[in-house]
C-alpha cells in the first residue's frame, strides 16, 4: 500500500470514530454546533428551502474548488486518453482474446493510479463532510421540516448537491 493510500485510510478511519464520538464527546458536537448554529442555522432558520440551497451550494463549491487545486488535471487527462485509447483498441481486437487480455491487464493497472489521483481532495474534505452531516442531523432532528415540502434534510442536500457539483464542475471545468 503506497503513501497516499494509507493517508486515505487513516482519513476514512478518523471520518469514522469522529462521526461514531458524536454523541459521547461532547467537545466535538458543541464546538461544530458552536460554528453553524449562528452561520449555517441561521440561514436555515430564516428560510429552511433557501437556506438549504445556500447552504448546499457553499458546501459544493468549497468541496468543488478543493478538487480543482487538489486533483493533476494534466495526469487526469492523460490518463482519460490512454482509457478512451485502450478502449478502441480492444473494439479492434475483439475477436482475439490474448490481446483482449494483454489491454485489460492495462487498464486494470490503471485504476489504483486514477483511484489516488480522484481521492486525493477526500484528504481535506472528508472530516469537515463528516462534521457538517452530524450537525444537519442534529439540526433537522431538532426542527421537524420538509424541504420544499417533502424532501428530508438529506434527500435535498444530495439532490441539490449533485446539481450543484455538475454546474460548478463545468464552469471549473473539472473532469
Amino acid at each position: 500500500m503506497n503513501k497516499g493510500m494509507k493517508v486515505m485510510l487513516l482519513v476514512m478511519i478518523v471520518s469514522l470514530v469522529i462521526a461514531s464520538l458524536w454523541n459521547t464527546i461532547p467537545f466535538i458536537k458543541d464546538t461544530i454546533h458552536l460554528i453553524l448554529n449562528p452561520t449555517a442555522g441561521a440561514l436555515l432558520n430564516w428560510n429552511t428551502d433557501i437556506g438549504m440551497i445556500i447552504v448546499t451550494l457553499i458546501i459544493i463549491l468549497l468541496i468543488t474548488l478543493v478538487q480543482k487545486f487538489t486533483i493533476d488535471a494534466e495526469t487526469m487527462a492523460e490518463i482519460k486518453k490512454e482509457q478512451k485509447f485502450l478502449k478502441e483498441e480492444m473494439k479492434t481486437y475483439k475477436e482475439h482474446p490474448e490481446k483482449m487480455m494483454e489491454l485489460q491487464k492495462k487498464q486494470l493497472e490503471m485504476i489504483p493510479r486514477t483511484f489516488e489521483i480522484t481521492m486525493k481532495p477526500l484528504i481535506y474534505t472528508a472530516i469537515p463532510i463528516i462534521l457538517f452531516f452530524r450537525w444537519f442531523n442534529d439540526y433537522f432532528t431538532a426542527v421537524d421540516v420538509k424541504i420544499f415540502g417533502f424532501f428530508s434534510w438529506f434527500w435535498a442536500y444530495l439532490l441539490l448537491s449533485i446539481i450543484f457539483s455538475l454546474i460548478l464542475r463545468k464552469i471549473l471545468k473539472l473532469p
